[in-house]
């Protein structure tokens, strides 16, 4: 099995963890977080130091990893960082054995697929997304990259969600709908219209609360 690290040490790495000891198609050879201390472990995998490492990694041959990072920005900022350290690193797609996706569908790499996902016929999935547990993504769908479905979202057919953009817990948009880049849709919430860029959505149905900043925070940094 090839050697691959989890990049990230908190609580998305842990679900990470386990679909790819499940899966058994890597080997995990360590984590990789700024934050936690060196030689401390998670999950019984040593956190082996900060992105900088990798270049020396990827010398000795681990050259695989995926980045285990549920806030989208902060995922698109490492990824960034590690291509410039880094331009060979490869990154893999992580599916759980319980997701069902359709033949025609088209997923893309560093992309996260978790426990009970449904993605129908001809959606497509970008790179760095995530699709989280028991999320449903409808026929003809887009999401852009570094974009994410939180656990129990429902997305009808013909949604487009764009780059960067997060729907939050148990959220339900109904078909035909656009989504624009760096928006969130709060927890909950039931999406019938269109939503421009930079947006925070919230309720039943939803409405516009207020104009955010790109990289604002929807989730805790766990």
């Amino acid at each position: 099995m090839d050697k691959v690290l989890i990049i990230g040490a908190s609580g998305h790495a842990k679900v990470i963890i386990e679909v790819v000891e499940f899966n058994k198609q890597y080997k995990i050879f360590g984590l990789i977080d700024s934050f936690k201390e060196k030689g401390g472990k998670l999950m019984n995998y040593e956190i082996l130091g900060s992105e900088d490492i990798i270049p020396n990694l990827v010398k000795q041959g681990v050259t695989k990893g995926i980045i285990a990072i549920g806030d989208n920005w902060t995922r698109y900022q490492l990824h960034a960082k590690i291509k410039k350290l880094a331009p060979d690193f490869e990154f893999v797609t992580i599916v759980h054995h319980s997701a069902t996706i359709s033949v025609s569908a088209k997923i893309g790499k560093g992309t996260a697929i978790l426990a009970g996902v449904k993605i129908n016929t001809h959606a497509q999935v970008g790179n760095f997304c995530i699709l989280n547990t028991n999320s449903s993504f409808g026929h003809d769908c887009k999401m852009e990259d570094f974009s994410s479905i939180a656990p129990g979202v429902t997305v009808g057919g013909n949604v487009k969600i764009d780059f960067c953009t997060a729907i939050s817990l148990g959220a339900n948009i109904i078909q035909g709908i656009d989504i624009g880049k760096h928006s969130i849709i709060g927890a909950g919430s039931l999406i019938v219209h269109d939503v421009n860029d930079f947006k925070l959505i919230y309720g039943v149905p939803g409405k516009e609360i207020k104009t955010i900043e790109k990289g604002e925070k929807y989730i805790s940094k766990s």
